[in-house]
């Protein structure tokens, strides 16, 4: 066994690896950019060595500096990851050369699975059903559209060496072929550094299931079940869970030897992933090998209670399976969120900057046996840069049934406070509680179509409408005892007809609330309601209440705001002031504050590059018109005029680095 290995990676997955490290007892050593000088994995690993500028095509992907630094600390072994060069087949084969072993598999492997044009070729030799398309190469954008209209639309534009979502585009007529083609292969070249394209026919109403396989150097291989990947928004995983509520015994059956056909196919040794498409009738299709660990690893972790980190490292350090496919067994249920910095609001553009507060929910084994689990890679007052991937975390929840992780994944949700950049929380917590969602009924388009016009937060039902009220409440109660000793005889129902009332304001609407408190709690009657009961630990200042409300645990993020709170709860934000009765009067005569205009402005969505400008100053534009890209977090984002007009007005430059809300463009009014 190894004594000494390196991750060449950063964040969450090399906290991730290092956490095994230390378990079995090798020891660890870590690799930063400038960016990453105080990260968490430089402060969780035994050793650290410095490798460059924060751009990762100056540093993390310099093989030079990752092997300089095994030489360095003297590590026997480097685990890549995921991202990166952990599918980069020239750097297992310069370790080996080194005589540092690859925790990942053979050169052979990542190199056939690799390109995904050769990988389909592979795949049906093996006998593995794949998707129809065409395997040969895209010279250009007329040739893409010419493909795309024999295969028939709706195809699938995709980056040969692709991943991650990235180099990826749906084309549904010609238009669309033509800038998917010039897209995909913009991003493929930055992200990969190889901009080969493919097309294949487009699946509707598909569900993406992956098979996670764990094979070993002396010829055994086995399968650990599979990952219902199908809440993606823009080919990117956001939401993963073990096992599929879609999948039956014996659909999953021949998925799984499938997948050991294929790994067996290019002698595969290490963990991977093959992922699939599956169609309604439970048709499935060859999508790609992933010969590395996937970023939702430790759902399947969570239900057959393999580490297959620790296997990663057994497997290259020599050793064989322990585990043989009988011994393989599916328990309970696991829910993965990825928690994003990115502002669901703005269309999920990257956001970055400080975290100013950054508290996850107690980990571990809960009193009714679910089990939450966070991999993350930061901390409260650490940065979220601009130059990696915008990932803050991975939350995780285990339960003996499906329904039991979705609940425990909804309430860990309501316990995860994150702020100073925006974060994909309040749109997890939606997803969470969508009746869809719950119901199981779900495919790759699910946010497309649920969410059509993007996210515009949870509006609250008419019984959290009244929690909320209630709970603000309580919370101006506990405010005003706390201001006066006296308040508890104002509280009490010794002060006359109108003690304890108030009135409630949300969006301009009053609701009369009186709140009544004895030893055990509270007692609020919320307009013509039947009282309710809350009790709460909560004091002035905490930014997380813990409520029960009429028997039921709640969890409320908790904010100061003029006259009230704001209040987050389930993937709601609303502002609940509580107001005297004179002042509530008042307030509902003040004029509505409006936002400023900017419609006759392009504003930068998120802090990012001017990669391109598609018009000059006098321009005439038409709806849909592309007018700008601005590149963040490693993703091509195409601006589009929203109406027709004029460009009257260009303030900025290609190379430009912008900030949030920055005019791009002005329009002639």
């Amino acid at each position: 066994m190894f004594k000494k290995i390196l991750v060449a990676n950063r964040g969450e997955i090399a906290c991730r690896v290092f956490k095994t490290a230390k378990r079995m007892g090798i020891a660890t050593v870590a690799v930063y950019s400038e960016a990453d000088r105080n990260a968490l994995h430089v402060e969780m690993a035994d050793e650290a060595v410095f490798i460059g500028p924060p751009a990762a095509a100056e540093s993390y992907l310099v093989i030079d500096r990752i092997v300089e630094a095994c030489k360095q600390t003297g590590a026997e072994a480097v685990h890549p990851g995921y991202g990166f060069l952990s599918e980069r087949a020239e750097f297992a084969e310069r370790l080996a050369a080194e005589g540092i072993a690859f925790i990942g598999p053979p050169r052979g492997a990542i190199e056939a699975m690799g390109d995904k044009i050769t990988s389909k070729k592979i795949a049906a030799e093996a006998g593995v059903s794949t998707v129809p398309g065409v395997m040969g190469l895209i010279d250009d954008a007329e040739h893409a559209v010419r493909i795309a209209t024999d295969i028939g639309y709706p195809v699938m534009i995709k980056a040969s060496a692709g991943g991650g979502g990235k180099g990826m585009r749906i084309a549904w007529n010609d238009e669309e072929a033509r800038e998917g083609f010039e897209r995909s292969k913009s991003e493929a070249a930055s992200s990969f550094g190889d901009d080969r394209i493919f097309i294949e026919k487009f699946v509707t109403e598909p569900r993406h299931i992956e098979i996670q396989v764990l094979a070993d150097t002396k010829g055994n291989c086995i399968y650990l079940g599979e990952r219902e990947c199908s809440i993606q928004r823009r080919n990117q995983k956001v939401i993963e869970e073990a096992p599929s509520p879609f999948l039956d015994a014996e659909t999953r059956k021949a998925m799984g030897e499938q997948a050991v056909a294929l790994a067996k196919a290019v002698d595969y040794a290490s963990a991977g992933t093959v992922e699939f498409i599956v169609d309604k009738d439970r048709n499935f299709y060859f999508l790609e090998m992933n010969t590395r660990l996937q970023v939702e690893h430790p759902v399947t972790e969570l239900i057959t209670g393999v580490d297959l980190v620790e296997q990663m490292i057994r497997v290259a350090s020599g050793e064989e399976l322990g585990i043989g496919q009988d011994d393989i067994k599916l328990n309970g249920w696991a829910v993965e969120s990825r928690l994003y910095a990115e502002d669901p609001y703005r269309n999920f553009l990257p956001s970055i900057g400080r975290l100013t507060r950054y508290r996850p929910p107690q980990e571990g084994t809960g009193e009714n046996g679910h089990i939450v689990r966070n991999d993350t890679g930061v901390f409260e007052g650490g940065e979220i840069s601009m130059f990696y991937d915008p990932m803050i975390a991975k939350l995780c929840t285990w339960a003996p049934d499906r329904s039991g992780a979705v609940e425990s994944m909804a309430d860990a949700l309501d316990h995860f406070e994150v702020e100073g950049i925006g974060h994909n929380i309040p749109f997890l917590s939606a997803v969470m509680d969508h009746g869809r969602f719950r119901s199981g009924d779900i495919t790759t388009a699910f946010i497309a179509e649920e969410y059509p016009d993007g996210f515009v937060g949870v509006e609250a039902d008419s019984q959290t409408a009244r929690d909320l009220s209630a709970v603000a409440a309580v919370l101006d109660a506990i405010e005003g005892e706390r201001r006066d000793v006296t308040a508890s005889k104002r509280f009490s129902d010794n002060g006359g007809p109108d003690a304890g009332e108030k009135t409630v304001r949300m969006d301009r609407e009053n609701t009369k609330v009186r709140v009544s408190r004895d030893d055990d709690g509270y007692s609020v009657t919320v307009g013509e309601k039947e009282p309710m009961r809350l009790t709460t630990s909560w004091q002035p200042g905490e930014t997380l209440a813990l409520l029960e409300i009429d028997g039921a645990s709640a969890a409320f993020k908790v904010d100061p705001a003029p006259g009230g709170y704001r209040l987050r709860h389930r993937g709601i934000d609303q502002t609940v002031q509580v107001l005297s009765t004179r002042v509530a009067e008042l307030a509902a005569l003040m004029p509505e504050k409006l936002p400023p205009d900017t419609s006759k402005m392009l504003l930068c969505p998120m802090p990012g590059l001017v990669v391109a400008l598609h018009v000059e100053e006098g321009a005439e534009v038409e709806e849909g018109q592309s007018l700008a890209i601005v590149e963040a977090m490693k993703m091509e984002n195409v601006l589009r005029a929203e109406r027709p007009g004029k460009v009257a007005k260009i303030p900025v430059s290609v190379g430009d680095s912008l900030a949030v809300d920055e005019v791009i463009m002005e329009f002639e009014a």
